[in-house]
């Protein structure tokens, strides 16, 4: 019985008996599928019929096949291997953030000892920043001269003489401009404690107990 067309869909089998290992790991090198085929095609050759023998042109399209299924598994090869490579690095870039203060949305305080810590966002330049510090209870506990300042982000300290923090709700902005309010952003200052991967996206540990995404943090300090 003679053969006229090789079937490419043999190149997902293996010629004899061997173990599922062995099929699994034949089907995914490129080079075993070019072993493959190459057996094929002799024993197709080996076996057609000499009175109606294979064209050129059908054995140069198949051959064509196998060169572009065994570039794809080449290129993914190297997809991967670059994937992981960048994962690498991110880990390693992410590791230098330990022990940094990330800026995030929110008007809460940071105590190192006695000094409170926070920071603000400016659209645009303003003629006079004022912090205010305010209590748990609504009051005005103490405000904060900041003079004029840029647009952009300003870091800020405020010394609490001893005061305690759990009577501390936060801190709010007050910013103008020729005589006209001027809006202002709070931010928070947290230290980052550690951090983490879930998902292939980054997580950061805080000092304050909280896990948040690295999308939420608006810059590091």
């Amino acid at each position: 019985m003679y053969s006229s067309a090789l079937n490419l869909n043999g190149l997902g089998t293996q010629v004899g008996s061997s173990t599922r290992a062995d099929k699994a790991d034949s089907n995914t090198d490129p080079q075993a599928a070019q072993d493959r085929f190459l057996t094929l095609l002799v024993a197709q050759i080996n076996s057609q019929d000499p009175l109606n023998p294979m064209d050129n042109a059908q054995m140069t399209t198949q051959m064509a096949q196998i060169n572009t299924v065994s570039g794809i598994q080449q290129l993914n090869a190297t997809l991967k291997g670059m994937s992981e490579q960048y994962g690498s690095m991110q880990k390693l870039q992410a590791t230098s953030l330990i022990g940094r203060q990330a800026l995030m949305d929110g008007n809460a305080l940071t105590f190192q000892g006695s000094t409170a810590q926070g920071a603000l966002l400016l659209e645009s330049a303003a003629s006079g920043v004022q912090v205010d510090i305010l209590g748990t209870n609504g009051t005005l506990i103490d405000s904060v001269q900041l003079g004029s300042l840029g647009a952009g982000q300003h870091a800020f300290e405020w010394e609490s003489r001893g005061l305690d923090p759990a009577t501390v709700a936060g801190f709010a902005v007050r910013a103008t401009a020729a005589g006209q309010p001027l809006a202002a952003t709070p931010l928070s200052r947290q230290t980052i404690s550690s951090i983490g991967f879930s998902g292939g996206a980054l997580n950061l540990q805080l000092q304050d107990g909280r896990t948040v995404g690295y999308e939420q943090v608006r810059a590091f300090m």
